[in-house]
């Protein structure tokens, strides 16, 4: 099992509860796959260096798990898709 960290940039326009729901569909594809959500850190709301999607900020979570290695591009595959992801980015942590 690989450890992962996989950063995702959340539209800054949804409320509260619609955050934590995208939040918890990207957990839930993580375990669909066999992966093992360990934590999830929220940044909170942060200003961009430059406009997305004509958009300045957007709020910013770090999901750490762990997976085999065909995990992280299936996951990244569904995130690519989901309307409120601004932004993501898996990379792999170093033992």
């Amino acid at each position: 099992m690989n450890k992962y960290e996989l950063a995702v940039v959340v539209s800054a326009k949804l409320e509260d509860e619609e955050r934590a729901g995208v939040m918890e569909k990207v957990k839930e594809l993580i375990t669909r796959f066999g992966g093992n959500v360990t934590d999830v850190d929220e940044w909170g709301k942060r200003r961009f260096a430059y406009e997305i999607q004509k958009m300045r900020e957007g709020f910013y979570y770090f999901v750490h798990f762990e997976s085999d290695s065909a995990v992280p591009g299936e996951v990244e595959q569904r995130i690519r898709i989901m309307d409120n992801v601004l932004r993501y980015l898996c990379v792999r942590q170093e033992a």
